[in-house]
């Protein structure tokens, strides 16, 4: 996790919503819970886009309700390369009102 905060403080090349999606695969790669990793691991997800975002716009959270095989091909291809656009660009946002 330390590793994606230094790099969100430090670099401009990705927006609140991928930064959120990396750290909720990350933590999907990591596992840290014994029970409730995927409960917990959105959670976690939706806060880290939340506090990313600015306030320009309305704030938003991913929308979880999604294909899970797709879902799940792209957490593998994003533990092979750590490129989180694929899965952020699959994931859709639900802004909040």
């Amino acid at each position: 996790m330390n590793n994606l905060s230094y790099r969100w403080a430090r670099t401009t090349d990705w927006d609140a919503r991928q930064f959120g999606i990396a750290m909720h695969a990350e933590l999907v790669r990591i596992h840290p819970f014994v029970d409730g990793n995927g409960r917990a691991t959105r959670l976690i997800g939706d806060l880290v886009y939340l506090a990313a975002q600015g306030t320009d716009s309305p704030p938003a959270v991913y929308d979880w309700s999604i294909d899970k095989r797709t879902y799940i091909d792209l957490l593998r291809a994003f533990d092979q390369n750590r490129d989180p656009i694929p899965l952020a660009e699959f994931v859709p946002i639900l802004v909040i009102e």
